[in-house]
């Protein structure tokens, strides 16, 4: 039975973000309050003073593994619970997070990880559709008609069209998982080929329609960032080549570079 002392908001923190308050004081506004620690690889008193004021324990990436795979393992790494969520710094949680996330882990059986439905915020406004939302809605699809989220077959459909699972809305089962989870070589990827792996290991993707966390979308965003790079585009081929014929991966990465453009500003 999983309870709320078994879980931990992991919140990676960078630089000098101004939205690691608003992020913090929503992981504290939860209806059922679990633990909260954060972590860093850039070190600055602005980090230091949010944690020390809201009591979140704070630790440093020190290892040779840095960047978003080093940060987000290490996040991984810190915890003690066995359910981790590992809360990017620029997102918000809605009160009942927390407590709906229980509710499905308690109810799956031998659960892999948790995610949930989620919206954007761009200026401060809270987006519940666009493109690229309604594409990730209509690949989750299998699980949102309740076919069983064990099965290796429905795992790997859910994602042979594309990634539509938001890494800051997910909670992990520690115990079910083959560390390090994020591998080396991916960037706008990374929790893509993290879902690939896990789609091979016995256990369930638990999934709540509902929308319990919003996802912040601004110019100095790392998903940002990698777009105008297209760095995305060519992770996104050698994602669909994890699936697809090669020619059948091309096509669908012309689709996706097109919903894409939704995460532009």
């Amino acid at each position: 039975m999983f309870r709320e002392n078994g879980h931990t908001f992991v919140i990676c923190a960078y630089r000098e973000s101004e939205y690691l308050e608003e992020c913090i004081r929503s992981l504290r506004a939860q209806s059922r309050k679990s633990r909260i620690a954060a972590v860093t690889s850039t070190p600055n008193a602005h980090i230091e003073n949010l944690c020390k004021k809201y009591g979140v324990d704070l630790h440093v990436n020190n290892t040779d593994r840095h960047g978003i795979d080093g940060d987000w393992n290490f996040a991984l790494s810190i915890a003690r619970t066995p359910l981790v969520t590992i809360a990017h710094q620029d997102d918000v949680y809605r009160p009942r997070y927390t407590e709906n996330m229980l509710a499905c882990m308690n109810a799956a059986k031998n659960p892999l990880l948790y995610f949930c439905n989620y919206c954007e915020l761009r200026d401060g406004k809270q987006m519940r559709s666009n493109m690229l939302l309604r594409v990730k809605r209509l690949l989750l699809l299998p699980l949102r008609l309740h076919l069983p989220g064990s099965l290796r077959a429905v795992k790997r459909l859910t994602l042979a069209f594309g990634n539509p699972i938001c890494c800051p809305s997910c909670t992990f089962y520690l115990p079910a998982l083959r560390l390090p989870l994020f591998e080396p070589g991916f960037e706008t990827d990374l929790d893509w080929q993290a879902w690939e792996k896990l789609s091979r290991v016995p256990g369930a993707f638990t999934y709540c329609p509902e929308v319990l966390m919003c996802h912040r979308i601004h110019a100095e965003s790392e998903t940002s960032r990698l777009i105008e790079n297209s760095v995305r585009t060519k992770e996104d081929l050698a994602m669909f080549a994890k699936f697809w014929p090669l020619p059948v991966a091309k096509m669908l990465n012309r689709f996706y570079v097109g919903a894409q453009k939704s995460n532009r500003l």
